[in-house]
């Protein structure tokens, strides 16, 4: 199945996306074909009411102030988007919604499971936190890009797997079947001396299987010599000018904490270029 409905989700507090973000998701829908829907929320500050009863200060004018700071932001990006998206011919739509700071995760949520892929991206100044709630509540892919400007613009050259004959790495897959068959080039990373593996089932098998689909592939692996996993995948993602990177979200929610894998948590929390999360 093709991704022809995509979500990206903006955030508006306490700092907006940058209009860069959502330029690039335009080109990711553009290049997929897709319909592109943004989503940003209007935020209301929440601040525990012992804090209310014992200042002297403003705090309801104070809260006040920060959502229509919010409620600008929001606005302002989702205009953005609209122009970016007008430019490119990509159809699209774009929703403000009004949500209690702790309440934005399951928003969102409620949107990514009707959508084919949602795109998050990640600030650098604060942590995952949405993207984190989206991998892991919406039952489908999410594609989590750095806020960061990145040195070129998107394109579907490169897509490395990241292979360890894992649940999750098979489930990411067959998620990311609409990258793999557009892509111009797709490597398949195995990592090894890092932990066991499944010797019995190796890359090379899974190679055949993407043959079968028409994607011809390159077999890659590489020596952890010590290091975390995030380390090697991101050094190697860097040499292979890879433009999206495919893996498996290792991990479990409960209630609003979070426990990752170790490549999960590492390349979550900076992530260097567009990474194609499933669960």
């Amino acid at each position: 199945m093709a991704f022809k409905d995509i979500l990206l989700t903006l955030t508006s507090y306490p700092d907006p996306t940058p209009v860069s973000v959502a330029e690039e998701a335009v080109s990711i829908a553009s290049s997929l074909g897709a319909h592109l829907t943004a989503v940003a929320c209007e935020v209301h500050v929440e601040v525990p009411g012992h804090f209310l009863s014992g200042s002297i200060a403003n705090v309801p004018g104070i809260i006040a102030g920060e959502t229509e700071k919010s409620r600008k932001s929001a606005t302002d990006m989702l205009a953005a988007f609209d122009v970016a998206a007008d430019k490119a011919g990509v159809l699209h739509e774009s929703h403000l919604e009004k949500s209690l700071t702790f309440d934005v995760p399951d928003l969102l949520v409620e949107y990514a499971r009707l959508r084919d892929l949602t795109i998050v991206p990640v600030p650098e100044s604060y942590d995952q936190w949405y993207a984190e709630a989206l991998i892991f509540g919406s039952g489908r892919p999410t594609l989590v890009m750095p806020e960061a400007p990145r040195p070129r613009p998107f394109e579907l050259g490169t897509v490395a797997v990241a292979w360890d004959f894992s649940r999750a790495a098979a489930r990411a897959v067959s998620d990311a079947m609409p990258l793999l068959e557009k892509a111009k080039k797709v490597r398949i990373v195995t990592v090894i001396n890092e932990k066991k593996l499944d010797t019995k089932h190796s890359a090379e098998e899974l190679a055949k299987n993407l043959a079968r689909h028409g994607i011809d592939v390159v077999l890659d692996k590489v020596d952890a010599k010590g290091q975390g996993i995030g380390e090697v995948l991101e050094a190697y993602v860097a040499s292979h000018q890879v433009d999206v990177l495919v893996m498996g979200a290792y991990g479990h929610a409960r209630w609003r904490e979070f426990i990752l894998g170790g490549a999960t948590k590492s390349l979550l929390s900076k992530p260097p270029l567009p990474i194609m999360f499933s669960h």
